[in-house]
C-alpha cells in the first residue's frame, strides 16, 4: 500500500500528494474514515481522486492510501440474489448492521467469505488449461448452476491439482497451476471488459409474455431493445413486467439515478 496526504478537497474531487508511484484508477481509501475512492489523473506528484462517498468535512493533511489495485468487482457464487451499490456493497448486509442511512466509510464482503458451496469438478488433473476452460459446477441456487471456470488473467498451463467433490467457501483453494493458485471467486477490473472468443447468433425470441411486444416488437435472445418515451408513458413499468414474465433465468437490474 501506499500512503499519501490530502492537498486539496473540492466536493467529491480531492487532490493528494505521495501517491506517484501508485497507478492510475486505482482504488484508495481516503480520510479518516476511509472512504472508497478512484485515481482518475497522476500529474507528477500529484494524484486527483474521485471520492465514491459523502466526504462532507474532509480535511486537508488526512491521509490517503492506495490499495496498489484498480476499482473491480469480486465475482463468483453468491451473487445472485444480493442487492449492491455501485462499489459492490452488499446493502442487505449493511442494512442489518447500520439500518436505512448507509453511513460513509462503512464497508462489507461482497461475497459470503463463510458460506460453503458444493462443488463438482468436471475434469481430473493433471492436464492443460487456459482461461475460459470448465473445471466444475455450483448449484448457486434452484435454478441457476453455476460454471466454474479458469479465470481470463490465469495463464494457460499446467494444472496440476484439482479440489475433490465437496464444500468449499470462495477463499479455499480448488485448483492450482504451475503459476497459480486458483479460487470459486476471483476480482476484476471493472473498466476492463470481459474477453470472449465469438458472439453467438440469435436464433430464438425472447417471450416476454406481454402480447403487444411479443406480437409487434418481437425481441430476440441475446439482442438488445430500448423503451423511448416522456414521463408517464409506462416505460419503467414495461420493464417490471418484462422482468416478471420474460423467459429468462435471471435478471440484472441496474438502478441508476430515476429509473434503471
Amino acid at each position: 500500500m501506499i500512503e499519501g496526504s490530502i492537498t486539496r478537497v473540492s466536493g467529491p474531487v480531492v487532490e493528494a500528494i505521495g501517491l506517484s508511484s501508485a497507478g492510475l484508477y486505482d482504488v484508495v481509501e481516503v480520510g479518516e474514515k476511509r472512504l472508497i475512492g478512484e485515481i482518475i489523473r497522476l500529474k507528477d506528484e500529484k494524484a486527483t481522486v474521485q471520492v465514491y462517498e459523502n466526504n462532507t468535512g474532509m480535511r486537508v493533511g488526512e491521509k490517503v492510501v492506495a490499495l496498489g489495485m484498480p476499482l473491480s468487482a469480486y465475482l463468483g457464487p453468491g451473487l445472485i440474489g444480493e442487492i449492491y451499490d455501485g462499489i459492490q456493497r452488499p446493502l442487505k448486509e449493511l442494512f442489518d448492521g447500520t439500518g436505512s442511512f448507509l453511513h460513509p466509510g462503512v464497508k462489507d464482503h461482497p461475497l459470503n467469505l463463510e458460506k460453503k458451496w458444493h462443488f463438482v469438478p468436471a475434469i481430473t488433473a493433471p492436464c492443460e488449461v487456459a482461461p475460459g476452460m470448465l473445471l466444475g459446477t455450483v448449484q448457486e441456487s434452484v435454478l441457476i448452476l453455476h460454471k466454474v471456470l479458469v479465470p481470463p488473467n490465469v495463464k494457460p498451463g499446467r494444472l496440476l491439482s484439482l479440489a475433490p467433490e465437496g464444500d468449499y467457501t470462495i477463499e479455499e483453494e480448488i485448483g492450482k497451476t504451475d503459476a497459480e493458485s486458483i479460487f470459486l471467486a476471483h476480482h476484476w477490473p471493472v473498466r476492463r471488459p470481459r474477453p470472449y472468443v465469438g458472439k453467438l447468433q440469435m436464433s430464438e425470441p425472447l417471450i416476454t409474455g406481454q402480447r403487444v411486444i411479443d406480437v409487434f416488437f418481437p425481441l430476440s435472445k441475446g439482442g438488445t431493445a430500448a423503451i423511448p418515451g416522456g414521463f408517464g408513458t409506462g416505460k419503467t413499468m414495461t420493464q417490471h413486467a418484462i422482468a416478471k414474465r420474460c423467459d429468462a433465468d435471471v435478471i440484472v437490474y441496474i438502478g441508476c439515478g430515476e429509473r434503471g
